[in-house]
């Protein structure tokens, strides 16, 4: 399978617009397609082709990008006759948040249909694309993986083989998004936290993405000590984030704000005491939500 020179792309939200785009700036034939062609003006006047159906994009290039809402949208594009008449030899690149079961079973009705299939999992906003640090995960078959990597650099520097696995990109995407919604709601509570005392939000967000590095570290040993099951305390003692989080549970309780957030952190924390665990380090919080 060639894959070098045309493309499609199939979605234009706003990350498929930018897919669209840099494609064209790199220098490749982009074919597109979208339910509602309409938001397809803006890429026609710079250069991409609007394809008639889906079927017809697809048929229009040897790699087909994928960028829809989920799982159910993509399956009622290309699950279809006529899409599937015209998918043998041709290269699937999946970028919609799917689930590692959609995953698995996507890859085997690619390849019932004589496609090969890619899974990627972008792990950046439709700003940050097209950067050398903007991180991509993938997984899949590597000699289909290696075919479609040209494209791959196109969206971002920082790809991430994940193996063969399929069903590990999508896997690995619930994993970091479960991360970026606690660490957001987490921040907006920091927010009403901020505005509660009459302080800045702004100067808030300034000082956040200045301790990010160092968190990131943090986390990088926790997750250390957890996959070597080793909780001997190194860094940070589970009982002094117990007393951390029922005191910004209290603060808020205190300030008249919305404590949801804090409690249930609270809560996770002081069941993990509870069960002995006040004495090892923090990551040990996770063997409360290996119990359910």
């Amino acid at each position: 399978m060639t894959t070098k020179g045309k493309i499609t792309v199939i979605g234009l939200g706003s990350m498929g617009i930018t897919l669209a785009k840099l494609l064209l700036s790199a220098g490749y034939t982009v074919t597109a397609w979208n339910r509602t062609a309409g938001k397809a003006q803006e890429l026609v006047k710079a250069g991409v082709v609007l394809a008639e159906s889906a079927a017809a994009a697809i048929a229009a290039s040897p790699v087909t990008v994928i960028c829809v809402y989920d799982h159910k949208a993509t399956a009622a594009i290309l699950q279809t006759p006529e899409a599937e008449a015209v998918l043998e030899g041709r290269i699937l690149l999946q970028l919609t948040t799917i689930s590692p079961a959609e995953a698995r079973n996507s890859l085997a009705w690619a390849t019932v249909n004589g496609a090969g299939y890619v899974n990627g999992a972008i792990q950046a906003a439709p700003s940050q694309m097209g950067r050398p640090d903007t991180p991509v995960l993938v997984s899949g078959n590597k000699q289909v993986l290696q075919s479609v990597w040209h494209i791959l650099e196109v969206f971002g520097g920082g790809i991430r083989d994940l193996g063969d696995n399929i069903a590990a990109a999508p896997t690995v995407d619930l994993a970091t998004l479960s991360y970026i919604y606690g660490s957001s709601i987490g921040f907006f509570h920091g927010a009403r936290v901020m505005e509660a005392e009459g302080l800045p939000v702004n100067e808030f967000g300034d000082i956040v993405a200045g301790i990010t590095p160092t968190f990131g570290e943090f986390l990088k040993y926790e997750g250390d000590k957890i996959h070597a099951n080793d909780y001997t305390i190194g860094e940070s003692p589970l009982r002094i984030s117990v007393e951390a989080t029922a005191r910004i549970e209290q603060a808020a309780i205190d300030a008249g704000i919305n404590s949801e957030f804090p409690a249930l952190a609270a809560s996770l924390l002081k069941r993990a005491e509870a069960a002995g665990y006040g004495s090892e380090e923090v990551a040990a919080v996770i063997k409360v939500l290996r119990a359910g």
